[in-house]
C-alpha cells in the first residue's frame, strides 16, 4: 500500500477517502472482523466530488444516511493527537476514470436514503462501502472489472464465536447477526490492486 505524500496534493474527482473514524466499541469491532494483509485501521470510505469550486464527499454515514458532506467537515470528524485528520486518499487507475461521473451521480441520486445499520445488501438503505461498491457495481462494466470484491461478511472472532459487541450491536436493533451475508468493508476495498493510495491526510 504504497502511499505518496507531498504538499502539491491535488484531490481529484473520484478519489476515495478512507478513514479512521474512532475507537469506540463498534469502530473497532468493524476493524477488528474486516482487517487484510493490506488495511487494518479503516472503518469509513466515502468518494470525492466537485461543484462550484467546492469540494464534498458522497457518503452513507450512521444516522444521517447517505449524504454528500463538505470535504472539511469530513475531515474534521475524527483528528488524532496532533489534530490531524485520520483520512487517506486512494485513486483508482486511468481505466475507470470514464465511471467516475456516472458514480458520483448513482450517489448523489441516493441523498437522504437511509444508512444501513443492519449491513444488509438491500437498496433500500446503504453503509458507506455498499454505497461506493454499488456506484461501480450499477454501470455497464463486466463482472469481473468491478473495482472492488464482496466476500460473506463475518461478525466472528479468531475463535469462530460472535464478538460480544456484534452479539449487543444486534439484540439492540432486534434482529439476528447477519453471519455469512455477502458485503464488504473499507478494508477490503482499500486491499484493491485498483487503487493506489496518493496522500495521508494525517502526515501533512
Amino acid at each position: 500500500m504504497h502511499c505518496t505524500n507531498n504538499k502539491q496534493f491535488q484531490l481529484n474527482e473520484g478519489d476515495l477517502l478512507f478513514q479512521n473514524t474512532g475507537t469506540d466499541e463498534i469502530d473497532n469491532a468493524i476493524k477488528d472482523v474486516t482487517a487484510t494483509a493490506i488495511a487494518k485501521n479503516y472503518s469509513h470510505v466515502g468518494i470525492a466530488m466537485q461543484e462550484n469550486n467546492q469540494w464534498f464527499v458522497v457518503e452513507a454515514i450512521p444516522k444521517k444516511g447517505v449524504r454528500k458532506t463538505p470535504l472539511n467537515e469530513f475531515l474534521a470528524r475524527n483528528k488524532n493527537k496532533d489534530n490531524r485528520s485520520q483520512t487517506t486518499v486512494a485513486r483508482l487507475t486511468n481505466y475507470y476514470a470514464p465511471y467516475i461521473s456516472r458514480a458520483i451521480q448513482y450517489g448523489l441520486e441516493r441523498v437522504n436514503t437511509p444508512y444501513d445499520e443492519i449491513f444488509l445488501w438491500d437498496d433500500n438503505s446503504y453503509y458507506c462501502s455498499e454505497l461506493v461498491y454499488k456506484m461501480f457495481s450499477s454501470q455497464n462494466l463486466p463482472k469481473d472489472s468491478v473495482p472492488f470484491l464482496t466476500h460473506p461478511m463475518t461478525f466472528n472472532d479468531k475463535s469462530g464465536k460472535p464478538m460480544s459487541s456484534w452479539v449487543k450491536y444486534y439484540k439492540e436493533r432486534n434482529h439476528v447477526i447477519p453471519e455469512g451475508i455477502e458485503g464488504t468493508n473499507p478494508n477490503l476495498m482499500a486491499s484493491s490492486p485498483h487503487l493506489t493510495f496518493v496522500h495521508d491526510y494525517e502526515k501533512e
